[in-house]
């Protein structure tokens, strides 16, 4: 080979491995309405091969630390699914729920829809702490979010996908932001969509990523109005089927049990499948979140519940469509924010 040769192919290769390590902006931002902003697994400069040459075994890392987790404690699958829905949603993608108070830090932690309730951090940071021993200040906290959030969807029997990668860490926390963005579990159909619509998803984002309460549980605290007081009449929630309903009464009581947890799909509630539409259309919803897709006025969201229902297929395709587009919600890339060597606290 020549010599000219040779150094075509060395420059080739730095090229590469250059614009992985620093990936240049995507201009084309777009993520509002039904673009998704997704092109061939490219978007925002974000790409599944980000870490090709640089930590190539870093879903692997991802993926033994999770099992384990996941076989010691089967709820943790949904709360880092959670996790990643609760950081986006505020900030965007950014690991932004990871940081702990600090001096310059109000942590996301302490916000109404997170505190006492958001689980997962010792996973993220031992997934983090054996990254960095692979392959030091490589893999942001953001990207392993969202890895651990496929990988919990996969490992529970869900659909994987390919999943862009590059996102950054930020070095900032909004409070107000995960007070604000975050829907709580008592929303109307009206107000789900306009939490949804805010961050650029709409109706088939929202029912199919309501898909994830297939798997995790719930505390009374949460659905304790349906219970007792849906409309401001001591009266229950009508759209509970009766024999649900009075399961849910005899271990939620009208005072006190607000941490008593039941789950969210109590047919298959380890298993990620389209259980959970069949008993929305059964009356069997534990959140008013959830209902309201079904029962709420929107007709899209009711014939969404549906088609899940009939196809579990169908139901994981666009699940997976519907975690790239969260995934993309604005991300750092490129020189923003940084790559933290401590996921609870800025470098």
């Amino acid at each position: 080979m020549s010599f000219t040769k040779v150094i075509l192919l060395v420059a080739a290769f730095l090229s590469v491995t250059l614009s992985h390590a620093h990936p240049v902006h995507d201009f084309h931002f777009g993520w509002g309405g039904h673009h998704g902003g997704t092109t061939r697994g490219m978007s925002f400069g974000l790409s599944p091969q980000f870490y090709q040459f640089s930590c190539p075994q870093a879903n692997d890392i991802v993926m033994s630390v999770l099992e384990k987790a996941i076989a010691k404690d089967i709820r943790i699958a949904a709360s880092l699914l959670r996790l990643h829905f609760h950081d986006c949603f505020v900030q965007g993608c950014d690991a932004s729920i990871l940081l702990d108070d600090s001096a310059t830090i109000v942590s996301e932690k302490n916000g109404g829809p997170n505190k006492n309730s958001v689980r997962g951090f010792e996973v993220i940071d031992e997934i983090k702490s054996k990254l960095e021993q692979a392959c030091p200040r490589t893999v942001s906290c953001a990207d392993i979010v969202a890895l651990a959030a496929k990988g919990s969807t996969v490992l529970s029997g869900g659909p994987n996908w390919e999943l862009p990668l590059g996102r950054r860490d930020s070095k900032t926390a909004s409070l107000r932001g995960s007070n604000k963005n975050i829907p709580p579990p008592n929303a109307t159909i009206e107000g789900l969509l306009t939490f949804f619509k805010r961050q650029g998803l709409d109706e088939v984002d929202l029912v199919a990523l309501s898909g994830a309460h297939t798997i995790g549980v719930a505390k009374c605290a949460t659905f304790k109005q349906r219970l007792y007081n849906q409309n401001g009449n001591n009266q229950p929630d009508s759209n509970l089927e009766k024999t649900f309903y009075f399961g849910l009464k005899s271990m939620c009581p009208r005072s006190g049990g607000d941490n008593i947890i039941s789950p969210l799909d109590f047919g298959s509630p380890r298993m990620f499948d389209n259980t959970y539409y069949k008993l929305l259309l059964r009356g069997k919803g534990l959140l008013n979140s959830d209902e309201v897709l079904l029962t709420g006025s929107v007709k899209e969201t009711r014939d969404l519940v549906k088609k899940y229902e009939q196809d579990e297929s169908l139901f994981f395709q666009q699940f997976a469509l519907s975690m790239i587009k969260l995934g993309n919600l604005r991300p750092l890339t490129g020189f923003n924010g940084e790559v933290r060597k401590n996921c609870r606290r800025v470098n």
